[in-house]
């Protein structure tokens, strides 16, 4: 590896996967919320972080909408 590099000459690009690249934030959730996800990724196999990620991926695609009916 370089110390340098001189990206004019090497005609840089940025990268244009950049904007689907994951951003990490601060979330508070339930620890029953939690060790739910964590039980069903150990049981499917993956970080349960990911699992998260792919259920809420799946709400925003499709549009599904949260129930609420407060009593």
């Amino acid at each position: 590896m370089k110390k340098e590099y001189d990206f004019p000459k090497m005609k840089a690009v940025k990268n244009p996967y950049a904007k689907f690249l994951k951003k990490q934030i601060t979330i508070r959730l339930n620890s029953s919320t939690i060790e739910y996800f964590k039980n069903m990724a150990k049981k499917v196999g993956i970080p349960y972080q990911v699992l998260i990620d792919s259920y809420l991926t799946d709400c925003a695609k499709t549009g599904r909408k949260l129930n609420l009916r407060w009593v």
